[in-house]
């Protein structure tokens, strides 16, 4: 089945194929961890994490990287120069008003102006959620969820490639820049051309430093700066590294290639991030192209409106599970949502369209994780447990469901294609099973896809220990005890269902 994708470098949906045949390569733009990552971003992440599943549902062996930013990436990032200062720096300084206000657990940083301890504390809350959220790179740090700060000598030997190559330059200030006029196709993804930044077009370039470049819109290679909170020895002296150099080395150091499938991040991110990135790594390598398609998700809502932390919507993972959502009408719904329906809410809008976030969307989305949960379930029991492991496209809902996501991963039209299946009875359960374990093995929503997460297993253990426990109390008739194991199973989020054959614990979905 012919796949096409939509490339924001072409304007156009293309029919994608692989540069080489052996494996996908795609990169993906990942956190700056100097905060919790909110669901917006996460959107992002899931997006990707969509179209990897995707390719691997179509049979195609993925390598997917993703980055972590923690050096370089300054609070002015609308400009490709970057400006303000570093983001890791601003987090060390609002660190300490987090712990006073509980925010961060006291003793989660011991040393709040040591960025190195922000970065790993906001690393492993970033990774915690995208593995609760099953997102699949995830599962593979370090592998390939990749550290800034562990690629520095990567990053000055491209940049000293750039600069032999004539691409690059040290100007009056000490700072490595990158002319842009080396690059006859600079804007190409963007739009935003030599001459629109010449004129300041759009805002998209920065005042400071204009009399130490060649062109406006030159950005910062490295910069030298002794008093940066972070730095590094380099042959232009001790200092930092500009954030778009990062992607681009890190990309093409562990992807292996110097031209990659496919490149994904926010809309937000198309300049100048990655216009930046093409144009470095094409400069050093002297190809043409970086990656073959580069592909954006949209911006997220919340009831319609900019997320915002003025405006009490601004939502991380942790607040939405944990049930600090407010509704269309700005109350607090205090209500705890499976991680499951938040996967499917973050993904069920099409990328590219703007996705909004809601209440009552969370509780559509509950609905549609239980009715997939049950089918599931009735399968599997009329199954025996048995699955039929060798259906393919020839399954008219399978084909349906392959049709839609091979459409520019039209998520809707694949919902469509298997929720109202999810409501029948199909003659044979074991295929049915198997086109299911298929669906899921994309969605991953029924159950939450969890492969590798070992603390997703370890819950599972405890809470069917706890089970077990509470069948012992009642055979011994010690019905106290077991009203208490029950409370302890509930305040975890699950609901209890006790039946002569035993007792069942399912988390809740909403």
């Amino acid at each position: 089945m012919e796949i096409r994708f939509f490339n924001t470098l072409t304007g156009t949906s293309e029919v994608f194929q692989p540069v080489h045949s052996d494996c996908v390569r795609m990169y993906s733009c990942g956190p700056t961890v100097y905060d919790f990552a909110h669901i917006g971003n996460f959107r992002s992440f899931l997006f990707a994490d969509l179209i990897r599943r995707t390719l691997e549902f179509f049979g195609h062996r993925v390598h997917h990287v993703m980055n972590i930013t923690d050096v370089g990436h300054m609070t002015d990032d609308a400009s490709a120069d970057g400006g303000g200062e570093d983001k890791m720096q601003a987090a060390a300084r609002r660190m300490k008003e987090d712990k006073k206000s509980g925010r961060v657990p006291e003793g989660a940083v011991q040393n709040p102006d040591d960025p190195y301890q922000i970065a790993k504390y906001f690393t492993d809350a970033f990774l915690e959620d995208a593995r609760t959220l099953g997102v699949k790179v995830a599962f593979e740090y370090p592998d390939n969820v990749l550290q800034a700060t562990q690629h520095i000598d990567a990053m000055q030997e491209m940049i000293s490639q750039l600069i032999q190559r004539g691409h690059a330059y040290v100007g009056p200030d000490g700072v490595v820049y990158y002319s842009v006029e080396s690059f006859p196709a600079y804007g190409r993804l963007s739009g935003n051309t030599l001459d629109r930044l010449m004129t300041g077009a759009g805002g998209r370039v920065s005042e400071e430093n204009q009399a130490n470049k060649r062109h406006p819109a030159d950005f910062m290679l490295w910069k030298p700066d002794s008093s940066h909170i972070m730095k590094w020895d380099s042959p232009w002296g001790a200092g930092y590294p500009g954030w778009h150099i990062e992607c681009s080395c890190m990309a093409r150091k562990r992807l292996g290639r110097d031209v990659i499938d496919i490149h994904t991040g926010g809309e937000d991110l198309i300049f100048p991030h990655h216009e930046c990135e093409i144009a470095q790594t094409c400069g050093a390598t002297g190809e043409n192209s970086f990656a073959r398609f580069w592909m954006h998700a949209r911006f997220l809502l919340v009831e319609g409106e900019k997320m915002s932390k003025s405006r009490g919507n601004f939502y991380t993972v942790r607040d939405v599970l944990q049930g600090r959502v407010r509704d269309e009408k700005g109350q607090p719904t205090g209500v705890s949502v499976h991680p499951a329906v938040l996967r499917l809410e973050l993904l069920k809008s099409h990328y590219r369209g703007n996705m909004n976030f809601t209440h009552k969307g969370l509780i559509d989305s509950a609905g549609v994780v239980r009715r997939l949960t049950e089918f599931r379930a009735r399968l599997e029991a009329a199954s025996g447990g048995r699955v039929e492991a060798a259906v393919d496209l020839s399954h008219p809902v399978l084909n349906a469901f392959a049709a839609a996501l091979a459409d520019d991963l039209n998520i809707a039209g694949a919902l469509g294609a298997i929720l109202p299946w999810a409501t029948t009875t199909p003659a044979d359960p074991a295929v049915a099973l198997g086109v299911l374990e298929r669906v899921n093995d994309v969605l991953g929503v029924a159950p939450l896809a969890t492969s590798g997460g070992e603390q997703a297993s370890d819950e599972q253990a405890e809470i069917q220990q706890l089970c077990a426990q509470l069948d012992d109390a009642r055979r011994r008739k010690d019905f106290a005890a077991a009203d208490q194991i029950r409370g302890q199973i509930q305040k975890r989020g699950y609901d209890v269902k006790t039946s002569p054959t035993g007792t069942m614990a399912e988390k809740r979905l909403a």
